[in-house]
């Protein structure tokens, strides 16, 4: 415990050089007198001189200079308008993931312990300069010894052990939260730290991230104009990512892009329809789209890098997606409401009439606005701040999605502000919807599924007849019985047993 008082002592003295204590008072979890404690403890830290007005810009500037754990808190919370407020989320998602970089000689050793024998033995030329340094690690650029030009992604040095301390603290400040407020209970805030530690432990095993490019790949082989860079796997260990150097425009340089005669609304569309159909086709899907994660080539392909962040959705999890949106889209609130209450994240005993209500009230005013106005991450946003009036608990697993579907929509009207997402989102969700939920799809799957299902029959009978005291045949229970030995009555419970799994397949 007095290790975590010093590190909250370190942290109120750097929000006070950035002047960033009075942001905590706009986070509903801090009590009020949090921040006067914590200004009174740093009173003699004399504030940087030069900073942005907006509490957010301040709160991130701040983070920043505090290390990689806390950047990854930063872009946490400014996905959490409910939690932090609007205002001070817009002013976090300015949070820029870059740190000064480490020296060549420590990106050597790390280089050389991984793979094995001397630098030069596996690159004949290597920038020593890097060509970008972020929280977890930074990159350079290499000719490898057969002669293609490629990406190096070296670790930190000593970034576990910082990161490990770090979370420790967030964990015991996310458990004082849910021990002595209903708000951190509702919030699950420990559940959000877990989450973040989760996605930080992939990020800093490089093999991980190699292989979520590879499986991602695979997902978007068919896809025309998205592509992922190959991965060198003999240049890869878990503190070392050799991948093909992609060479284009970044997506962040819209003058460039103007400049070089991209078609920036097609390139727009692009990139929310490849992040919709990774999240509800394959339920994996990039989750880092930052504008300088995505390369258009000279072909106009768009080519996505840096796979440290990726997320998860289960089908259930993409089946609630989609109908939200879909129902959001034909302005159906029972609908929405109703899928809030079949995914069991609405309480018993809240009215369906009411929630409904309270999501129409959130998107009509949207929906109405002038085309270049509509923004589905706001929304999103507001959905989830209406979580504390109907008593529901966060869900986790659902934050990543938020935060990316607000950066690809950013993205989208970065490139084209005129972008209406609801109009390049609605094909991909209605496709999602016709191929997965409707009866036509149900009984695909179901038929798919019968030949399983027939094969653990003698089993899931033999588990009944055992439950139920009876004793199963010893030999060959399922071959025809003789005639007149109630082999009807086996056909017929069978019969049973496999209509019943269909009907909960397709209706359940």
């Amino acid at each position: 415990m007095l290790r975590h008082l010093m590190q909250l002592f370190l942290l109120a003295a750097g929000l006070r050089r950035f002047g960033a204590i009075r942001a905590l008072a706009l986070i509903e979890l801090v009590p009020s007198w949090g921040p006067k404690l914590l200004r009174a403890t740093t009173f003699y830290i004399p504030r940087k001189r030069g900073l942005p007005e907006k509490d957010g810009e301040r709160l991130a500037l701040a983070l920043a200079a505090m290390g990689p754990a806390y950047i990854k808190l930063g872009q946490t919370l400014a996905t959490r308008p409910d939690l932090v407020g609007r205002p001070l989320a817009e002013g976090l998602t300015t949070l820029q993931d870059q740190l000064p970089p480490f020296p060549f000689t420590r990106a050597r050793a790390t280089i050389e312990a991984e793979l094995g024998g001397k630098l030069e033995d596996h690159f004949s030329e290597f920038g020593q300069e890097p060509v970008a340094a972020a929280s977890i690690a930074q990159v350079h650029k290499a000719v490898t010894t057969d002669g293609r030009t490629v990406a190096v992604k070296v670790l930190r040095p000593d970034i576990e052990r910082r990161f490990a301390r770090d979370i420790a603290l967030f964990d015991w400040l996310a458990g004082l939260a849910e021990r002595h407020t209903q708000e951190g209970r509702r919030l699950r805030m420990t559940q959000i730290v877990a989450k973040v530690r989760e996605t930080v432990r992939h990020e800093m095993d490089l093999r991980l991230e190699g292989a979520a490019a590879a499986e991602l790949a695979d997902n978007m082989g068919a896809e025309a104009g998205y592509r992922l860079p190959k991965i060198d796997w003999d240049r890869t260990g878990e503190r070392v990512l050799t991948l093909e150097w992609v060479t284009g425009i970044r997506l962040a340089d819209r003058d460039a892009l103007v400049g070089a005669g991209y078609d920036l609304e097609a390139l727009g569309e692009r990139v929310v329809q490849v992040f919709l159909k990774q999240a509800l086709r394959d339920g994996f899907f990039h989750a880092d789209l930052h504008q300088g994660n995505l390369i258009v080539e000279p072909d106009g392909t768009i080519c996505a890098i840096d796979f440290g962040i990726m997320g998860r959705l289960s089908k259930h999890e993409r089946r609630f997606l989609a109908e939200i949106l879909y129902g959001f889209i034909k302005r159906d609130y029972i609908k929405v409401a109703q899928v809030h209450f079949d995914a069991g994240y609405v309480p018993k005993g809240q009215s369906l009439e009411e929630l409904a209500q309270a999501l129409r009230s959130i998107a009509d005013p949207i929906m109405d606005l002038p085309v270049e106005e509509i923004s589905a991450g706001k929304l999103l946003a507001q959905l989830f701040a209406t979580t504390q009036r109907f008593s529901m608990q966060t869900q986790p697993q659902l934050l990543l999605l938020q935060r990316t579907m607000v950066m690809a929509e950013g993205m989208a009207l970065h490139l084209n502000p005129k972008g209406n997402m609801w109009q390049i989102s609605e094909p991909v969700i209605e496709a999602w919807i016709r191929d997965n939920l409707s009866i036509e799809a149900r009984l695909a799957d179901a038929v798919h599924m019968l030949p399983r299902l027939l094969e653990r029959l003698p089993y899931r009978l033999d588990e009944w007849l055992s439950d139920t005291g009876a004793s199963a045949p010893a030999a060959e229970p399922f071959t025809a019985p003789p005639a007149k030995t109630g082999g009807g009555f086996a056909v017929f419970t069978l019969g049973l047993i496999a209509g019943a799994a269909l009907i909960k397949i397709l209706f359940l």
